[in-house]
């Protein structure tokens, strides 16, 4: 299984959110290629980035750190928040993320994103499945729907999609523990997809058991930076495997 570092800007600064709420923030760094390069330099090789701003805001606000990493680092960045246009997502990649993670407008425009699948190809993409008792919440978290989160997941695995990002709201930066049998259902639904478990992780043996469970990856966020896990365990229990 793959750990993938993450890193959240808001106003320029490294944060983390409590349950997706933006008046719950926690500023953890003023300087987040500072923050990319201490994981590339504990031997990970890719990040996940989100433009919290961007994700509010409906359109991408941070490009200055996605290009201070990307040019600076050799990590493979993962790069969401705020990707509602084929403008943007052409910036994205020329800013050198490898991969698009889109949320929003999976839920608001499917064709646009079916067309940046055929135009970009469905392998630069990641869904975000940000959820809330099943239900797919957008907007970084600010708004809620009815979708089913297995009816979204199901239909753009039809589209090409490969990568999914799931977060359970109600679990996003607790350190409670992650959504293990949420995860579970997934995989058992849905065997083919590589799935990435966000939210909750507050010690290694959390990780041990989303392995264990069969997710692809899992994003570590708060456990680091608040000390709970420490990055040279992480590479050496997971990253030399």
């Amino acid at each position: 299984m793959e750990i993938i570092p993450a890193i959240d800007i808001m106003d320029g600064n490294c944060v983390r959110l409590s349950k997706g709420d933006y008046d719950e923030k926690k500023i953890y760094s003023a300087n987040p290629l500072d923050i990319a390069k201490s994981f590339e330099a504990a031997g990970f090789k890719r990040l996940h980035l989100v433009d919290l701003d961007g994700a509010k805001a409906g359109t991408v606000i941070n490009w200055e750190v996605l290009e201070q990493i990307t040019k600076n680092t050799n990590l493979l960045v993962d790069f969401s928040g705020g990707l509602s246009t084929t403008e943007n997502v052409e910036r994205c990649f020329a800013s050198g993320a490898v991969y698009a993670g889109i949320g929003s407008i999976a839920v608001k425009n499917k064709n646009l994103l079916e067309h940046w699948l055929t135009y970009f190809g469905s392998e630069k993409f990641i869904l975000g499945a940000d959820v809330k008792n099943e239900k797919i919440a957008i907007k970084g978290w600010t708004e809620q729907t009815e979708l089913d989160l297995f009816d979204f997941i199901e239909s753009y695995i039809h589209a090409g999609i490969k990568q999914f990002i799931c977060t359970d709201i109600d679990k996003d930066g607790l350190l409670q523990g992650p959504s293990v049998a949420l995860y579970q259902k997934i995989i058992q639904n849905f065997p083919k997809i590589d799935l990435i478990a966000s939210g909750g992780v507050s010690n290694v043996e959390d990780l041990k058991q989303l392995e264990k469970i069969g997710c692809f990856g899992a994003i570590v966020g708060k456990a680091i930076y608040e000390n709970k896990i420490l990055l040279n365990d992480l590479y050496e229990t997971f990253q030399s495997n």
